[in-house]
């Protein structure tokens, strides 16, 4: 069962290396090779300060643990304490150019091993634009439903709801899916459903991506870039369920935190002038909405 999803999140971070690199058009992935003492293994692939690219992380990584850590079973409490297996792949972009929307991908499985074995698929992508162009939202989120058909509506508003800071009282960025604890329709069906993630991840970004990478932008608005890339930081460090359990399950710290924009800024009560796009940011898109109805 596992070995299926293995061989599938491998092949899938070697074509999303390969295409990244190529839309960059100047810098290539580190490859590395981690084989922790428990077993599995962890490859973590990094591409930093490329001519388009100011940061990706790709990673995949296969876990093999003896009880899960907190943050993976505080949904799911009967599985504490159990032996486990994971596999998962995870990415981030981090643009050049702050036209160019931040992105982020996930997939994972857990196999839980009990008297009856407990499985589950999770994962999904978002958007974190600086200056969000309408028609790049609407296809994104297009994209998404192809990809995941009568569940969008469903993983659209998990979406919204995990990717949010509370203490900011907004949401990360635009949105697209999110899905968890997802083992509906059996193995066959499940799997199904996160390749079709999976593969349609690059269809909804490249295009956003190749459309916007040579826009010309000010020294502000690398500023306003800087200033939105600390909420991401934010949502990161304080929020994500992601982090936590890489940190809990004792994996590389490097490896964790690869998902960190290079460069970040806070601005002690910055206020955006009203009418101007670093206002409209707040007040429009970071707010959850159909977008497919516009």
């Amino acid at each position: 069962m596992i070995s299926d999803v293995v061989d599938y999140f491998q092949t899938l971070q070697q074509q999303i290396c390969l295409e990244l690199e190529h839309v960059d058009g100047s810098a290539g992935f580190s490859m590395e090779t981690i084989e922790p003492p428990s077993g599995g293994v962890s490859r973590p692939r990094v591409l930093a300060n490329g001519k388009h690219i100011e940061k990706a992380a790709v990673q995949f990584t296969h876990s093999i643990g003896a009880a899960l850590p907190p943050a993976a079973t505080e949904r799911n409490p009967r599985l504490a304490g159990l032996p486990f297996q994971a596999a998962a792949i995870s990415l981030i972009v981090h643009p050049q150019n702050p036209y160019v929307p931040t992105t982020h991908m996930n997939l994972r499985f857990f196999i839980v091993e009990a008297d009856t074995p407990s499985w589950y698929f999770g994962g999904g992508y978002d958007l974190t634009p600086c200056y969000p162009i309408k028609d790049d939202v609407i296809s994104w989120h297009q994209t998404a439903r192809q990809a995941v058909g009568e569940h969008y509506a469903k993983f659209k508003t998990a979406c919204d709801e995990y990717f949010y800071l509370p203490h900011r009282q907004e949401t990360r960025g635009v949105g697209g899916i999110f899905f968890d604890d997802w083992s509906e329709g059996g193995f066959n069906a499940s799997f199904a459903l996160a390749r079709s993630v999976g593969d349609s991840f690059l269809p909804a970004y490249l295009p956003i991506f190749e459309k916007r990478k040579t826009a010309g932008f000010s020294d502000d608005q690398r500023e306003f870039q800087l200033y939105r890339r600390g909420r991401y930081a934010e949502f990161n460090l304080a929020i994500d369920r992601g982090t936590k359990y890489g940190l809990q399950s004792g994996r590389r710290v490097e490896s964790v935190l690869a998902s960190l924009p290079p460069l970040a800024k806070w601005v002690y009560n910055f206020e955006a002038e009203p009418g101007t796009p670093e206002a409209e940011l707040t007040e429009y898109y970071l707010k959850p909405q159909d977008w497919l109805a516009q």
